[in-house]
């Protein structure tokens, strides 16, 4: 039997690398091993290796299996392959991937001290395998299922701290002020005596009103030279002042820097100014702190660069839930780096082909408007643009469709894909005068239709990202006008809206019902949140309520008493519960299984409190529907 074993070993590679004698040595110390069909034998990474198998009859099919349980690059090796080397030596000892054995299968055995000791001492043997192993990692789909992990500490993840601290927290500096008829020269003299980058301004009743820093006075007094050395505060102050409570947590007060595009917030405490802080104090306190990289999103130099930090972005949000982040806070930091790339993206644009003919508003719709981006996203967005002349009418339009077409192409390329529906301001539709989108609004609410209902609400999820913000302020003004007349009939459109997906729920809430996409039973879990955000926006605008985001809506709506305490809970709860599900979903087929994510969720690798908690959210969904059902429709049962 050991002669054959050393006869067939002379065929298997490596082994037939070494000599004749190393190989009789060697065939005493197999062990054969027998497996019935379909043997799970390894488990990807999971299963640690004790040696190194050669097949001698039958045969191993391996495959890395995804989040979703589907088997991925599956391979088939029959006798003589040789399997467990390149897990042994480069990945941790544990198998690369899942091992199920075919009828009839044996094979050789080799414990790892004897594999181990072989490659130490044959120099040959040990590069077979390392050369295998690059081989195998000029597939795309290999690399990625095969790359180990980032540790933590090699990741720019956020601490705790982050996410529970407040600006009380923080040591801001006095408030440096000064009148707004003081002397520039005078202001630049106070700065330089106090050591200070920023100076308030306010004017006779003591009220902030503007602020000066070192590039005001480099902008706009010495770089215009024009030798006025009584040019006033008040003449190249900057604006507007930017407060924060000191009750808000620092990555409020860090979002609302890159949304405002200040440089420093004034610090409120129950109505009196108390102190200032600065971006670099801020950033600099917290130097491993995702919010860092929106940072370096606005540095990109290139389109490609762009692309890549959006590419970077599964990484940084599946970290921030194994964190225990409340998915309502990741939100906000996925729409906050999206909108640092649309205002790059428009600024680059602009570059190209010139300043705006009119003022105008780029605004974000659906997802990204309320502040509840996912990585699973299109674009949905907009443009508002001043009314012109009617000789410039035609020339301020096809700037602005101009403008639109290219963003919209940029997007598309670093990741944000085209709207299916068409909801996208390269879409003449959706680029008008204010004007025409009052119109446009008012139609939507006046016509007896479900789909004027269904257009209302997409675009009364509208949040302005860049340009004139007057222009956002008097179509809310506008919308606050008209919401104050009888909208019955929009309301009872947009509620059946809201009354459209049923929890998917079996009778007596026994089960949660499936869908069938392909062998997978799944949920649509963006459909499953739907109702809350749709009824939640039913009452927003009953009440008269412009806040934008899900969770906002519904503290301000709990604050005016139209929901408990209790109900706002409920519903805070049940929401964010399914994004964090969701969120952890998309991040997983991103990272992990190298495919674009999508809102399906399998009930089958949910936990048994997973699934008990989806139940009643269910429940919990159904009893504000019936709610909205009697109130807005005045029906009792569908």
């Amino acid at each position: 039997m050991e002669e054959n074993r050393v006869e067939f070993l002379k065929s298997v590679l490596p082994f037939s690398l070494l000599s004749s004698v190393a190989l009789s040595d060697l065939a005493e110390l197999f062990v054969e091993e027998c497996y019935k069909k379909d043997t799970l034998i390894y488990r990807q990474e999971e299963t640690k290796m004790k040696g190194i198998d050669v097949i001698v009859e039958g045969g191993y099919e391996s495959f890395f299996y995804d989040s979703s349980h589907n088997r991925r690059l599956p391979e088939f090796h029959g006798p003589t392959f040789c399997y467990g080397g390149v897990s042994i030596l480069l990945n941790r000892k544990k198998s690369l991937r899942t091992v199920i054995a075919t009828k009839g299968t044996i094979v050789l055995s080799l414990k790892r001290k004897y594999f181990t000791a072989l490659c130490d001492s044959n120099e040959a043997f040990f590069q077979y395998f390392t050369s295998e192993y690059g081989r195998r990692m000029a597939n795309e789909d290999f690399a990625h299922f095969s790359k180990t992990p980032a540790s933590f500490e090699q990741s720019y993840i956020a601490s705790e701290q982050l996410y529970s601290r407040k600006i009380e927290s923080i040591d801001a500096l006095d408030i440096l002020y000064c009148g707004e008829d003081t002397p520039v020269w005078q202001v630049a003299k106070m700065m330089s005596e106090q050591k200070r980058s920023c100076i308030i301004v306010r004017n006779a009743d003591n009220t902030a009103v503007g602020f000066i820093t070192d590039i005001t006075l480099r902008d706009k007094v010495v770089a215009q030279q024009d030798g006025n050395t009584m040019i006033t505060a008040r003449e190249v102050m900057d604006t507007p002042i930017v407060v924060i409570s000191n009750q808000a947590y620092v990555y409020e007060a860090i979002l609302m820097m890159f949304s405002t595009k200040t440089r420093y917030l004034l610090v409120d405490n129950k109505g009196r100014l108390e102190g200032i802080i600065s971006r670099n104090r801020l950033l600099s306190e917290q130097a491993q702190s995702p919010l860092v990289y929106i940072q370096s999103v606005k540095l990109a130099l290139s389109l490609e660069e762009i692309k890549g930090k959006w590419d970077n972005v599964p990484q940084m949000i599946k970290q921030l839930l194994g964190r225990g982040v409340n998915a309502q806070i990741v939100n906000q930091i996925i729409t906050t780096i999206a909108d640092t790339i649309l205002i790059k993206i428009i600024d680059r644009v602009i570059h190209e082909i010139g300043d705006p003919p009119a003022k105008f508003v780029f605004m974000v719709l659906g997802s990204e408007g309320r502040k509840e981006q996912t990585l699973k996203t299109d674009q949905d967005n907009a443009i508002i643009y001043e009314d012109k002349a009617n000789e410039h009418r035609e020339e301020v339009r096809k700037y602005f469709l101009q403008l639109a077409g290219m963003v919209s192409e940029q997007l598309n390329y670093v990741g944000f894909s085209f709207c299916t529906g068409g909801f996208m301001a390269k879409n003449p539709k959706w680029t008008h005068s204010l004007s025409h989108w009052k119109r446009n609004y008012e139609s939507w609410m006046q016509e007896s239709a479900p789909e004027s209902g269904i257009k209302f609400s997409t675009f009364f999820d509208c949040r302005y990202v860049y340009g004139d913000k007057s222009i956002m302020d008097e179509l809310y003004g506008f919308l606050d006008e008209q919401l104050k007349q009888s909208m019955e009939q929009l309301f009872f459109f947009m509620a059946k809206n809201a009354l459209q997906y049923q929890p998917p729920l079996t009778p007596f809430f026994k089960n949660i019902r499936t869908m069938q996409i392909g062998k997978r039973e799944v949920l649509d879990i963006k459909k499953a949140m739907t109702p809350i955000v749709d009824l939640v926006r039913v009452y927003a605008l009953k009440h008269r309520v412009f806040l934008v985001n899900t969770g906002e809506r519904l503290r301000a709506l709990t604050d005016l008493g139209v929901f408990s305490e209790e109900e706002c809970q409920e519903l805070n709860h049940s929401y964010y519960y399914l994004m964090a599900l969701r969120l952890h979903k998309q991040a997983n087929q991103v990272i992990r299984d190298n495919v674009e994510p999508n809102n399906y969720l399998e009930i089958s690798i949910l936990t048994k409190i997973e699934q008990v908690t989806l139940k009643m959210i269910f429940k919990t969904i159904e009893g504000f529907q019936s709610r909205i059902r009697l109130e807005f429709t005045k029906e009792l049962f569908n």
